[in-house]
């Protein structure tokens, strides 16, 4: 099925939240899309919205193509669940050892850390400390009436402030 509008411009939004999160902290970040990975010995593979590489991006950055089998997993996959639930690809990320999922149904978004096979709820991202599922939520709202330069303009200065 081909993303709706909506949950392309959420997807995409949430993209650009992390990539001006990392510009403004200086972290080193691969962005891989919506890339399809697969780990064929374990019969196992999955394309999420948008995944990022941070401490591993030197590691994937110019490959053709990762090799989950020798490679890492992406260290942030987003997930957008506005016409469906993402909630049954958590077993295929935990196997495969994503270590944190984001998701946004529209209203709310929740961060999953995992911790020993499963995903657990938290407010604060792992992957880039400053931001929360709360902070991003009213971001993400925000979006729907600001400009680009302003949302990034509020978004930047948000950061600096912390």
């Amino acid at each position: 099925m081909s993303p709706t509008k909506q949950h392309e411009e959420f997807n995409r939004i949430l993209a650009l939240l992390v990539d001006t999160a990392s510009d403004e902290l200086g972290l080193d970040v691969q962005s891989l899309g919506s890339t399809t990975f697969r780990r064929e010995d374990l019969d196992r593979g999955f394309e999420p919205d948008s995944c990022f590489y941070f401490a591993e991006a030197g590691r994937v950055r110019r490959k053709k193509k990762v090799d989950l089998s020798v490679d890492p997993p992406p260290e942030l996959v987003i997930e957008v669940d506005i016409t469906s639930s993402s909630l049954p690809k958590d077993s295929i990320y935990a196997t495969l050892g994503v270590p944190e999922v984001w998701r946004y149904d529209g209203k709310a978004l929740r961060i999953g850390l995992l911790d020993g096979g499963n995903y657990v709820e938290s407010n604060e991202s792992a992957v880039i400390p400053i931001l929360t599922a709360d902070a991003l939520s009213q971001f993400v709202e925000l979006s729907g009436t600001a400009t680009r330069p302003e949302l990034l303009r509020t978004f930047r200065e948000w950061i600096r402030s912390r």
